[in-house]
């Protein structure tokens, strides 16, 4: 599971799963559970995925899954052992189906099973400042400092010599060693997913969780959303920035660094040793390569591969930039 804290209410029935997306079903199927939700890559035989675009033909096609809510358009890039589930919008289908193996995932509300560090068994094993609340299954390593007003809301794993700045809330989340996450940081909170609706906007599941490895540092004012169906994952000795935004299921390499006001839409990934110039914005979905330097200010559109400088909007190779704008 993608989410070790979310608990997951299957196995379902793929009958059920078929009633509940309005299915007309022309083939027989057997009467065969099924135990979760998973993207293409992470799906076994025993599971359901999803597949919305020709981006992800490349995992389509090598996907396990027993069944994958697909469009007509679409299903021929399936295996052979994967039966498509044909629908009008994949990823609103998806999401019902998302809300129904993890009910819990749906809302994000504050977490009411906090209280005062002062109560609890950290009182005496961390060093921490005033009005500090902490939630149900929390775990905190050795030689960790909490600042002032900061919330380490239910479902936290921190390990050893990290430093939480003050006024920071963090859940759902994984942290490595040696990680400071400075002060008004949140992390772990559900991303920006939902489909528009005139009547009522329809919020999309988050089963991730968000992972910091080792030697990270979060600058002050940073947003770090969990994964919706991945996880969000900061790489070892990753540096950033103030006031950053990561969002939802992105992947950044190890050795990253990213200046202020960085903002990275979801699923996007970063390679490693990657350096990002304040102010720039990479859309949702993209591929940049390991060792790739992109300018301030800079707006990436499209997937950059290893070893390239970019700079400009749509980022284009430094050199063609500067020659374009003498």
């Amino acid at each position: 599971m993608t989410n070790p804290f979310f608990k997951n209410h299957g196995p379902i029935n793929i009958v059920e799963i078929i009633r509940l997306l309005n299915i007309n079903f022309d083939k027989k199927i057997e009467n065969q559970n099924v135990d979760d939700v998973k993207d293409l890559y992470s799906a076994s035989d025993k599971d359901i995925t999803f597949f919305h675009s020709k981006k992800y033909k490349h995992l389509a096609n090598k996907t396990k899954a027993s069944y994958c809510i697909t469009t007509n358009s679409l299903r021929d890039e399936l295996p052979i052992n994967c039966i498509a589930l044909i629908v009008e919008n994949v990823l609103i289908s998806t999401s019902i189906i998302t809300a129904k193996f993890y009910p819990d995932s749906v809302e994000d509300n504050f977490d009411q099973t906090v209280i005062d560090i002062n109560q609890s068994d950290f009182k005496n094993k961390v060093k921490f400042g005033k009005n500090i609340l902490i939630g149900k299954n929390v775990s905190i390593g050795s030689n960790c400092l909490i600042g002032h007003n900061t919330i380490i809301e239910k479902n936290v794993y921190i390990g050893d010599n990290c430093s939480i700045g003050s006024n920071t809330i963090i859940r759902n989340s994984i942290i490595g060693n040696n990680v400071k996450i400075l002060d008004k940081c949140i992390v772990g909170k559900h991303g920006f997913g939902f489909f528009p609706d005139p009547n009522k906007n329809l919020r999309y599941p988050h089963v991730g969780i968000v992972k910091i490895e080792d030697n990270c540092e979060i600058g002050c004012g940073s947003t770090i959303d969990r994964g919706s169906m991945s996880n969000t994952v900061i790489g070892k000795n990753t540096f950033l920035d103030n006031q950053i935004h990561i969002a939802h299921n992105v992947k950044i390499g190890e050795n990253t660094i990213i200046a202020g006001q960085v903002g990275i839409a979801g699923s996007s990934t970063l390679g490693k040793n990657v350096k990002i110039g304040g102010q720039a914005g990479i859309s949702g979905h993209l591929k940049i390569g390991d060792n790739v330097e992109i300018a301030g200010g800079s707006g990436v559109i499209k997937d950059i591969p290893d070893n390239s400088k970019v700079m400009g909007y749509p980022a284009k190779n430094i050199r063609q930039f500067l020659k374009e704008n003498k």
